[in-house]
This record gives structure tokens, sequence and C-alpha cells, in this order.
């Protein structure tokens, strides 16, 4: 398929690549070769806030990163279920597909249901585990979620959503410790990926699957302990008003209490985009360990 018009080849200068699941195309990049690093995204980004990471790794390692339905380059077909656990089944058959083992797995915000829903069901498929700011329990009762769940989670939510881009356009930049490294050049090719109303029907389902799926989040934090026997660096940003440091961040430290957590002070929701060499730096070590 012919890029968009959009695409800045310059930031993202990867050849793209595209598998059916479930009869939709889904898009991704395999770059370099060796171990295999998987780059599961969340919303409303795609494949490229991870390019600086795949940039750097695939000189040395073989990188992987798919855009999720409705996502990116990939196909947005209006009718799909994009709930985390359904996004999760089409990251396994992906895996499948690919024929990808021994993975290091990446995973970020929505990317941490989506892709713990892969690790923990296979974890002899999985090497080692990167967490920059996600979560993997239910999120039910908790205000900060809970209150906007409710109120973007109807016909308001799906007009700001869907008319308005509020998720890229609003949410996005907000989320940001370091509001000048979202520039109107980088966040373009958030905005352009989710272009028309048809396109932006993924991230209005993130929304309502904050509260929605949290029977799916519970299922994950039972099978937690899989987790707790496989390397783990958790790099967190710590100025993160989205998915908020002060809820978030200290039940991830109890339990990874005995793995490495790096603390990227400076930093929002969107790590990669804001902590491109620091990220770089830590997980080389992490992945030469």
């Amino acid at each position: 398929m012919k890029a968009p018009y959009w695409l800045d080849k310059n930031e993202y200068p990867f050849k793209s690549k595209y598998l059916e699941i479930d009869g939709s195309k889904i898009h991704f990049i395999d770059e370099g070769e060796g171990e295999i690093i998987l780059m599961v995204h969340g919303t409303p980004d795609w494949s490229f806030t991870y390019r600086n990471m795949v940039k750097h790794l695939s000189k040395k390692y073989r990188c992987v990163a798919a855009d999720n339905l409705g996502y990116g380059l990939s196909e947005k077909p209006e009718n799909a279920d994009y709930t985390p656990e359904a996004h999760s089944i089409r990251l396994w058959k992906f895996i499948e597909k690919l024929g990808l083992k021994n993975i290091n797995l990446v995973v970020h915000d929505f990317g941490g249901p989506i892709g713990f829903g892969y690790a923990l069901n296979h974890p002899e498929n999985i090497k080692r585990v990167v967490i920059f700011n996600t979560w993997m329990w239910s999120l039910k009762d908790e205000k900060h979620f809970e209150t906007p769940g409710k109120i973007f989670g109807g016909w308001l939510g799906k007009f700001f959503y869907t008319q308005l881009n509020f998720s890229a356009r609003v949410i996005m930049k907000a989320s940001f410790g370091n509001k000048k490294k979202l520039t109107p050049e980088i966040h373009r090719q958030y905005l352009k990926a989710q272009g028309s109303p048809k396109e932006r029907i993924a991230a209005f389902a993130c929304v309502k699957s904050l509260i929605g799926s949290s029977s799916y989040y519970n299922n994950l934090w039972e099978k937690r302990e899989s987790l707790l026997k496989k390397p783990v660096l958790m790099m967190w940003g710590m100025k993160d008003e989205f998915l908020k440091t002060s809820l978030l961040f200290p039940k991830w430290e109890e339990l990874l209490k005995s793995k490495k957590i790096v603390n990227l002070e400076n930093a929002g929701h969107f790590v990669q985009e804001e902590e491109p060499e620091a990220i770089n730096r830590e997980l080389e070590a992490f992945l030469n360990s």
C-alpha cells in the first residue's frame, strides 16, 4: 500500500509491511536482526511512537512494532471490536503468523493490557518485559478514571472523540510533562493518523474500556505471578497526569520491588517522545544484562 501523503519519512524511515488478521490488514514494521523486541502501543498513538527506539535498537536487535487495528496505518473498520481483549487476541494471532519466539515485550498505555493479555497466557514465549506508563488491574472505583469513563463513554464522548479528535488533539498534548517535546510536526503524525471521524472509533472505544473492560483487567491481575518470574524493567514518566502517577505507580512499585524501576522525573505519559535517549540507554543495558 502507498504511504499516506502526511507521513514524515525522515522521522519514520521504515518499510511498511502488512498482515491480514480476521479479514483486516494490520500494518507493522520489522527492522533489524537478532533477539526480538516486540513493541505494543496504546491510544491515540501508533508504531510511530516507537520510532526512536527502533532506529537505535535495530542495529543489534530485530524490532517489530504493529499498529493496532483502528490505529496508524492499519485498517480502521467501523464495526470492529476495539476492546483491549480483542486487540490482545489479534496480537496473539500476529505473533503466531510471524512466528515470533523468545520475545522481549515492550508495552505502554493500553498496550499494557493488550500485551499482558498475551504474555501472561504465554509466559513460555516471553524472555523479558519492559513497562512504560500502563496498568493491568481494574480501574473501577478510582474516581480519576471512573468519572471520565462515565462522562465520555456515551454520546458526548463519541462526539468529542470522533468529531473533534479529542484524544489526539487535546488529551495527548495535555499528557506531556514538557509540552515543548510535542512539536507541531510530530503532533501532526498522530493527528493525521486519525484524520476523519470514521478513523477515530478505536480511540473512542478505549475510553469506554477504561471501566468497561474491568473484568478483563482483573483476570490479568490474577495472573501477575508469571510476570514476576521474568526480568522486568519499568520506566515511568513521573509527571503523568493521564495515568496518574500517584494512583498507579505505587502499585507497580510494590509489585515490582525486586525489579529495576527507572523514574523519568520530567516526563509525562508519552515517555518515548519525551525521553528517547534515556530510554534507549536503559533498554540497551537491560537487554545486555
